[in-house]
Formats: structure tokens, C-alpha cells, sequence
């Protein structure tokens, strides 16, 4: 699950982005709005993290124009103002839940997951398909009541794939739930983590669909 945490305390951000990050999602972060606009332009995350009160402008004004250009991508924001009517505002806007400064790392953590849920249209808490069962919260996995051992590599591309059943995904597309802008990419890393999870889960699990990307074969 690939996350951007937009935050100008360095601290915060920082703590943030190692704290989710060991959580098992990939999280990239940015300081203010203008940087949060160029990488917004030009990759694709699951879920935001959102100051209020940037050095170069309002998070509101990230919000409005995510919204205005048809892109709901969750929001959750994160802000040291506790009056209501800033609550109001940022939920007005667009956004789809509230944390106020301080905050519990677990408690972010687990509502970017019912965001994320909500958004793919899922009500309950587990990922289910073909005799999968992935718990998003524990980062675990049974096949058919047997537990199965994942990468964090392998735990994201499985992850991925379940949120959206049948839907091709593009080798790209993998490679952004895997890697932040800053990481490097071996040409071949989402096919050898591919293999990997075929030898685990089955051959047949995974479909590749020539010249498109991957997708979950069988049925629910």
C-alpha cells in the first residue's frame, strides 16, 4: 500500500514515514505543497496523509485541487488545530477522515487501512479470494486455513492484486506499490517476485497477461 505523508515538521514526517513504513507500507513524504503537487502530477498512491498548515500554503488547497481534477485518492488529515469548524472545513473539502496532533503511529495506521478498504469497495476487514485470505492489519496469509510466509515485496504485490480482483495491473503499476521515487528498480524485480509467489500459492493464481501486466485467476 503506497502512501505519501505531506508534513513540514521534519520530525513528524520523518517518524512517520519509518514508522509506516515498518508497518508494511510503502511511504514516500514530502514537506510542503508545491513538492506535493509535482510528485501528485506524476505517480499514484493509495492514500494521503495531510498537514493542514504548510510553509508555502493550507493542505486545504492540495485537497481542493486533488478534488477538482476527479482524483479521490483517501485523504486522511493530520493537524494540530482541534476547533471544529477546521474539522468542517477540511472534510467539506474533500478529505475523508481526521486525526489531530499528537496521534497514535497504530491508530494512522489502521485508518489508512479502512480507507484504503472503503475506497476499493470492501466492508469487511479481510482480503478474500480463491481460497486466500490476507489480513491487511497482521500482514498475514492462509490458503485454504494454512498459514503462508510472505516477503514484504511479495506481501504488496499480493496485496494489490487482492484490492482489485481481475483487474490487470501493469508491470508499472506493480512497481509503484513497491518502490518509492528515490529507490532503485531492477528491471526484472516484479517478474522474480512474481515467481515467488506462483511457487508458493500455485502456479495457476496469478495470471500474466501478455504484453498487459498480471492479474488473480480463478474465482472468489
Amino acid at each position: 500500500m503506497r502512501v505519501l505523508i505531506i508534513e513540514d515538521d521534519a520530525v513528524l514526517r520523518d517518524g512517520l514515514k519509518v514508522g509506516l513504513g515498518l508497518g508494511g507500507f510503502n511511504a514516500d513524504a514530502v514537506e510542503g505543497c508545491a513538492e506535493a503537487d509535482a510528485v501528485l502530477q506524476n505517480h499514484q498512491f493509495d492514500a494521503l496523509v495531510l498537514d493542514l498548515m504548510l510553509p508555502d500554503g493550507s493542505g486545504l488547497d492540495i485537497l481542493r485541487a486533488l478534488r477538482a481534477r476527479r482524483d479521490m485518492v483517501p485523504v486522511l488529515l493530520l493537524t494540530a488545530r482541534d476547533r471544529v469548524a477546521d474539522r468542517i472545513a477540511g472534510l467539506d473539502a474533500g478529505a475523508d477522515d481526521y486525526l489531530g496532533k499528537p496521534f497514535d503511529l497504530d491508530e494512522v495506521a489502521a485508518r489508512l487501512r479502512a480507507l484504503v478498504r472503503r475506497a476499493s469497495g470492501h466492508s469487511s476487514s479481510l482480503l478474500e479470494w480463491g481460497g486466500l485470505s490476507l489480513d491487511p492489519a497482521s500482514k498475514t496469509l492462509e490458503q485454504n486455513s494454512r498459514p503462508i510466509s510472505l516477503s514484504r515485496r511479495e506481501y504488496a504485490i499480493l496485496h494489490a492484486l487482492m484490492v482489485h480482483p481481475g483487474r490487470i495491473l501493469s508491470k508499472s503499476q506493480i512497481e509503484e506499490k513497491l518502490y518509492g521515487w528515490q529507490e532503485e528498480v531492477e528491471s526484472n524485480a516484479v517478474e522474480v517476485h512474481i515467481h515467488h509467489l506462483r511457487a508458493k500459492l500455485g502456479t495457476g493464481l496469478i495470471q500474466t497477461v501478455r504484453g498487459l501486466g498480471y492479474r488473480l485467476g480463478g474465482e472468489a
